[in-house]
C-alpha cells in the first residue's frame, strides 16, 4: 500500500486550514487517512504549522513520500533533517548524541530567524498605524481649518443681525 504523507483541506471557502496526513494514496483528497500528523494554517502571518515532527519521521523512515507543499512544509519544520541525521547515526557517521545537538541547534537558528520576522512585522504594522493616524490628524486638522472661515462668516453675519436689530 503507497503511502503519501499530504495535505488534507479544511476550513471554508477562501479560508482554507489544512491538516497534515498520512494517507493511501489511492484514497480521496479529503477522505480517509491513516495518521493525522499536524495542521498548516496559511491565513496567518508567518503561516502557523503544527506538526509531529518524529510521528513524521518514523511514515517518513517506512517509506511514506511526501507532495511538494507537504515536503517543503515538512523541510520547514525540520522532519527532513531529523531524517537525514538518523540515517547518519544508522550508518555510524554519527552518535545520536551528536545528531540531536545538530537538530536542536538547527531548531534554535529557525527559531531565531521565525521571531526576527515576527518583530519586523509587528513594527511595519506599527509604522503603518502611526503613519495612518497621522494622516487622518491632518485631514481632521484640514477639515477643521476649512470650516473655520465659514464658522466665522456665520459668527459675522449673527453680530451684524443683532447690531442692525439694535438700530431698530
Amino acid at each position: 500500500m503507497p503511502v503519501k504523507i499530504r495535505l488534507q483541506r479544511h476550513g471554508k471557502k477562501g479560508k482554507p486550514y489544512y491538516w497534515i496526513v498520512a494517507a493511501d494514496a489511492r484514497a480521496k483528497r479529503d477522505g480517509k487517512y491513516l495518521e493525522k500528523l499536524g495542521a498548516y494554517n496559511p491565513n496567518t502571518n508567518p503561516a502557523t504549522i503544527e506538526l509531529n515532527v518524529d510521528g513524521a519521521v518514523t511514515w517518513l523512515e517506512n517509506g511514506a513520500q511526501p507532495t511538494d507543499t507537504a515536503r517543503a512544509i515538512l523541510s520547514y519544520r525540520g522532519v527532513m533533517l531529523k531524517k537525514h541525521l538518523k540515517g547518519g547515526v544508522a550508518k555510524g557517521a554519527l552518535t545520536e548524541e551528536q545528531a540531536e545537538a545538530k537538530f536542536n541547534a538547527w531548531l534554535e537558528e529557525k527559531a531565531n530567524k521565525i521571531g526576527s520576522k515576527t518583530d519586523e512585522l509587528a513594527k511595519a504594522e506599527a509604522d503603518a498605524k502611526a503613519k495612518a493616524f497621522e494622516a487622518e490628524k491632518a485631514a481632521n486638522e484640514a477639515r477643521i481649518a476649512a470650516a473655520a472661515p465659514v464658522v466665522e462668516e456665520v459668527a459675522e453675519a449673527e453680530e451684524e443681525a443683532k447690531a442692525s436689530n439694535e438700530e431698530e
